[in-house]
């Protein structure tokens, strides 16, 4: 039996779901802090204002506490993460844009695959330190990934390889979905308990996790790849 108590607090029953926020001051204090910051570092506060929120919902509402009792919820917040916090990001304050995007892939994809190793997801489970350190290690290298995706300065053929490193980002995404979707047995025993309150037994609530990042994963990185092509096809007609 699984003892240690994460850093999003106890799996939440579904009846006990709506008030099972996390008020921990440092993480609001944190939020607030680059929220202000890039209020006034960017121009782009549309984007700005995408990213805190979805940073909030990531680790502020109920969806920090349910993805301790549901596997199938972390993907949802990785998926947040990586898909919307991260692009807006690289919108709003871009980072090492210069970096090449297939490095920062790279990092994003060890991060990912190391997150579904139980062993690893074990540790996460019991330390705060490596969870933070963990999501960082995620949240970061997406951040530098859009923000050499979605530069403006591209040509034509430059929107054709970018499109393709999202492409490849979404194969990464399906590949850790479908070993999800087709594990012969329950990888993440965290969850036995949690999912049972909620009416799925841990298997079911795994293979809900996988498909969800097979298939409603890939809707936002396809409209990202759409608007890198569409930024190359006027950047071909301006040449």
């Amino acid at each position: 039996m699984i003892q240690q108590t994460p850093y999003c607090g106890p799996a939440p029953a579904p009846t006990q779901i709506w008030t099972a926020w996390n008020p921990d001051p440092v993480l609001l204090a944190a939020l607030a802090l680059a929220g202000c910051a890039l209020w006034f570092a960017t121009e782009r506060r549309g984007a700005a204002a995408v990213a805190l929120t979805a940073l909030a919902v990531a680790f502020v509402s109920p969806l920090c506490a349910l993805t301790v009792a549901l596997f199938a919820a972390r993907s949802v917040h990785h998926l947040l993460l990586i898909t919307v916090a991260a692009p807006a990001l690289a919108l709003a304050c871009p980072i090492l844009a210069r970096v090449p995007a297939s490095l920062s892939l790279g990092a994003v994809t060890a991060a990912m695959v190391a997150w579904h190793l139980p062993a690893v997801y074990a540790a996460i489970w019991a330390s705060d330190g490596l969870y933070w350190a963990m999501q960082a290690a995620m949240l970061l290298p997406a951040w530098a990934f859009w923000s050499a995706i979605l530069t403006r300065d591209m040509t034509a053929e430059d929107a054709m390889r970018r499109a393709l490193l999202v492409g490849g980002l979404a194969g990464i995404m399906g590949l850790i979905g479908a070993l999800l979707t087709f594990a012969p047995g329950v990888l993440y025993l965290q969850h036995i308990g949690g999912a049972a309150a909620w009416g799925l037994g841990a298997l079911a609530d795994q293979q809900l996790a996988g498909l969800l990042m097979w298939v409603p994963g890939f809707l936002p990185l396809a409209a990202l790849a759409a608007v890198v092509l569409r930024r190359g096809w006027q950047a071909g007609f301006a040449a």
